[in-house]
């Protein structure tokens, strides 16, 4: 298990925020860990921060340290083991007709109105809806580690953008938005299966998959995908018990 004292103090930084809102559960309060410098967060030492339960968005990597609440844990889906359920197989057949295309990590108009329309119909008033060309540049579109930006479309339009990073030991799943006006498409479920898949082709075990939060909604999901692991107590293990 990497711990940060694996991590040399003269290199890396490690600093607690101000409370902010939580995003997830309501009238709590949440502080993160975060990494500074950004420019020494490189691929492989990003590699083992993952494996510490961090996270990045854009070129900030933190992790929830928000005293006695632990109800971030992170969790990664077992690759090789992956077997899915019956609704995940009908979201896999339902969406063998979309075409998945890497491209470069530049601002692309037409990536840019599709986020704005996901973040309008699913997380309207949340925060992110609200931000700009720069907030989504900052977020998706910077990055310090090995990262694929993949769009994915049908014959008539783009319906899915995926932003997924290469580590070690896995590919991380970074954010996923898609075409709000299809929710019976199943994109969002697609989007790990195909990302399951390239691990296996990668020869990669591991798909990281964020924070788990059993007290969140926008988070139950996660637990749908089996066998899944969680860092507790410093140690990664199985979470079936939990779920």
């Amino acid at each position: 298990m990497t711990s940060l004292s694996d991590f040399p103090p003269h290199q890396l930084q490690f600093y607690l925020t101000a409370p902010y809102p939580c995003s997830y559960l309501p009238d709590r309060e949440a502080r993160s860990e975060v990494v500074t410098p950004n420019e020494l967060v490189d691929a492989a030492v990003y590699s083992r921060l993952i494996r510490a339960g961090f996270r990045r968005s854009g070129l900030y990597t933190y992790r929830p340290q928000c005293g006695q609440c632990h109800a971030c844990v992170p969790v990664r889906l077992v690759a090789e083991d992956f077997k899915p359920s019956r609704s995940q197989r009908r979201a896999w057949s339902r969406n063998q007709h979309l075409r998945a295309d890497l491209r470069e990590q530049v601002f692309e108009p037409e990536h840019y109105q599709l986020y704005r329309r996901y973040q309008a119909s699913r997380h309207a008033g949340g925060g992110m809806d609200q931000g700009g060309e720069e907030q989504y540049r900052s977020f998706l579109l910077q990055s310090g580690v090995t990262s694929l930006l993949v769009e994915f479309r049908d014959e008539t339009a783009l319906r899915m953008v995926s932003l997924v990073d290469v580590v070690e030991d896995g590919l991380s799943s970074v954010y996923t938005f898609f075409d709000p006006e299809l929710p019976q498409a199943g994109f969002g479920t697609y989007s790990i299966l195909w990302q399951v898949e390239l691990c296996r082709r990668l020869g990669l075990p591991y798909l990281y998959l964020g924070y788990w939060i059993a007290e969140s909604g926008k988070m139950a999901y996660k637990a749908s995908f089996r066998p899944l692991q969680g860092l507790v107590n410093g140690a990664w293990q199985f979470l079936m018990d939990k779920l």
